[in-house]
């Protein structure tokens, strides 16, 4: 009997000491550094369990062993928690910090910029190149319906979706920033107010010119002169659908067209572009100037005149610089 005991005790004992080495050698592999050499994206597709997932992930080289992830899964009580998505593991990631990424939802966040100025056409096709999309998008907006600034989607989003949001950002602009403009502008529309902004923004890309071309615009509107804004003739020539590819000519400038703004008064009927914050805010405070007159002065910038005679002068020292004279 006392023989039987002492085994009993002994089996007892191995038993227990394996178990806990056998728990010892599960955590370390489940909490140890992993098998991945740089960080990687791994698609997690709906509907897949943790023994797909781990199966997925020792694949992809995320983990060494799909039982142990399983198994830390289960232990953990996350096993029915683990949600699909495109995630990023860091190197050498471990099981338990894979399992964490996956429960938390945490998708990878892409990007796509839209710079100021960009047509509607252009915009569509840069959300139509983006990756990860999904959809399509049936009609090209009209300009200045979308506000360009960074936008974050995940894999799967829809293009439309994202173009909607667009609008919605240029929307919500739009209504913060109109109570804020100046007195006595001379359009009093929130389109009218876009549409010169987008003049704007196509004329300059220096941030400290803005509101000074703006306010070259506003005096020529209020003396009635035209705006003769050689984008404005681009965008008649190529309805913002493709570049003109070419400088403009004088018979450009004599173009019939309701947005050639060398034969029409006032404002073209539409913005030419969508503008950004910046050229908003510039043509709903625009600077108070004499200035009636610009023209490139070479070096990215413009030169400024209140007189034709001064103006004259400039675009002579323009030609030069842009013909090589010195």
């Amino acid at each position: 009997m006392k023989r039987l005991l002492i085994a009993a005790t002994f089996l007892i004992t191995a038993a227990a000491v394996g178990a806990g080495l056998l728990y010892a050698w599960g955590h370390q592999r489940f909490t140890g550094p992993g098998p991945l050499d740089a960080r990687k994206i791994v698609l997690i597709e709906r509907g897949a369990g943790v023994s797909a997932i781990a199966q997925q992930l020792a694949r992809e080289g995320v983990i060494r062993s799909p039982l142990i992830f399983r198994l830390g899964a289960r232990a953990t009580g996350q096993a029915t928690q683990l949600k699909a998505g495109e995630y990023e593991f860091p190197a050498k990631v471990s099981p338990q910090q894979a399992l964490r990424i996956v429960v938390s939802g945490n998708t990878v966040a892409r990007t796509l910029t839209i710079p100021e100025g960009l047509t509607s056409h252009e915009v569509v096709d840069r959300i139509r190149q983006a990756p990860a999309l999904s959809g399509e998008i049936a009609e090209v907006p009209d300009e200045g319906e979308l506000l360009p600034e960074t936008y974050q989607y995940q894999r799967g989003n829809s293009r439309a979706e994202l173009l909607q949001r667009m609008r919605d950002a240029m929307d919500r602009t739009l209504a913060k920033l109109w109570p804020q403009r100046a007195d006595d502008l001379p359009y009093d529309t929130k389109q009218a107010a876009v549409t010169l902004a987008s003049i704007v923004e196509k004329e300059t890309a220096v941030p400290d010119e803005r509101a000074l071309v703006a306010g070259v615009f506003v005096n020529r509107l209020e003396r009635g002169m035209r705006l003769q804004s050689d984008p404005t003739v681009r965008f008649a020539l190529t309805n913002g659908e493709t570049e003109l590819g070419r400088p403009l000519t004088r018979a450009d400038w004599r173009v019939d067209h309701p947005y050639n703004t060398y034969r029409i008064s006032g404002l073209p009927p539409g913005p030419i572009a969508n503008p950004g914050r910046a050229a908003l805010k510039a043509a709903l405070n625009p600077a108070e100037t004499e200035y009636l007159y610009f023209v490139a002065d070479g070096s990215g910038g413009h030169a400024f005149a209140k007189t034709l005679r001064e103006h004259n002068r400039n675009v002579a020292e323009w030609r030069k610089v842009r013909d090589g004279d010195n």
